[in-house]
Parts: C-alpha cells; sequence; structure tokens
C-alpha cells in the first residue's frame, strides 16, 4: 500500500516539474537557450515551479546553505541544558560573532536571501545567550562583574594566542618540507 501513495505522488509531482524545466529543454532544430518570460510571469504556475525557477529556489546553494545551517542553531539550543561551566566560551562568541555579521550581509548581497539571514540571526541568538550564561556563571564564581570580564577575556586572548602559535609552526613545518 505504501508504494502505491509514494507511485501516486510521484506521477501526479511530475508534470509540475517537468513544466517547472521546460524553458531549459533544447528546442528541435535549435541550439541551447533559455525561453523569455514576460514580467510577472514567474508569479503564474504552480508552487514546485515558482520553488524551482526562483533565484535562490531548490536547485541553489542559496536554499541549501540555510537549511544545513540549522544543524548549527539545534545543536547551540541542544548545549541550553548543558552546564554553564562546561560551555566554551570562544565557540560561542564565535557563534554570536558569525551570526551577527551574516544576518546582515545576507540582506546586502544579491539574490538577497532571507532563509539564510532568519537563520543566521537564530544563531546569533543562540550565542549571545549562551556567552550571557557563560558571564553569569563567571560572575556568580567572581563575585563580581570586572572579575568575570577579565577572566573572559584572559581565555580569549590565550585561544588567540594558540591559533597563532598553531599557524606558525604549519608554516615552519611547509618552509622546511620545501627547502
Amino acid at each position: 500500500m505504501s508504494s502505491r501513495v509514494g507511485f501516486r505522488f510521484l506521477n501526479n509531482s511530475r508534470f509540475a516539474f517537468r513544466n517547472a524545466t521546460a524553458p531549459f529543454r533544447r528546442q528541435a532544430g535549435q541550439g541551447f537557450r533559455f525561453q523569455s518570460t514576460e514580467a510577472g510571469a514567474e508569479q503564474q504556475g504552480s508552487f514546485f515551479q515558482r520553488m524551482w525557477t526562483s533565484p535562490v529556489g531548490v536547485k541553489t546553494v542559496h536554499f541549501w546553505a540555510p537549511v544545513m545551517k540549522w544543524a548549527l542553531v539545534i545543536a547551540g539550543i541542544s548545549d541550553f541544558n548543558r552546564p554553564a561551566e562546561k560551555l566554551s566560551l570562544t565557540q560561542n562568541a564565535a557563534l554570536m560573532g558569525t551570526g551577527a555579521i551574516w544576518t546582515r550581509w545576507c540582506l546586502i548581497i544579491k539574490p538577497r536571501n532571507v532563509l539564510l539571514a532568519a537563520v543566521n540571526f537564530f544563531l546569533g541568538c543562540v550565542g549571545v545567550v549562551q556567552v550571557s550564561r557563560i558571564y553569569m556563571y563567571r560572575k556568580g564564581l567572581e563575585g563580581s562583574a570586572e572579575g568575570a570580564a577579565k577572566d573572559m577575556e584572559k581565555e580569549a586572548v590565550e585561544s588567540a594566542k594558540g591559533v597563532v602559535t598553531a599557524a606558525e609552526g604549519a608554516v615552519k613545518a611547509v618552509g622546511e618540507k620545501a627547502n
């Protein structure tokens, strides 16, 4: 029974997908060319046709990048249950920063990608919540806000120095291999 339902869905949706790809098919006796459409013609047709031919539609990276990036948001939300002492400040600060930067950038680029802006906005929100949880935890341990902020700053500086040291080591290794 389940195979019949899938078969019916395939047969019913085949017509919509066939019409969506019609402008890209070769015409007999002609070279490959796109058919032009009148202004507003893309508003006509089924939902599947509009999603297929859209500049941020299903066949582009502009659609699949936000879909895959929701995994980061879900992972960040699942960390809400973890104790604050086990959270990484640098990781959550990076999520917060990339969420803020790319939310703005997604609204500037052409085609404007609202789906990617939405996922980046929520990624930034998750980062803000987690960084604030880490800050409040460390503030509670230290007893003052200045001590917690200095501790967080010290951790960020140490992490950056570790990255620089690792990069310098990699450059030296590549230089030694070249000689």
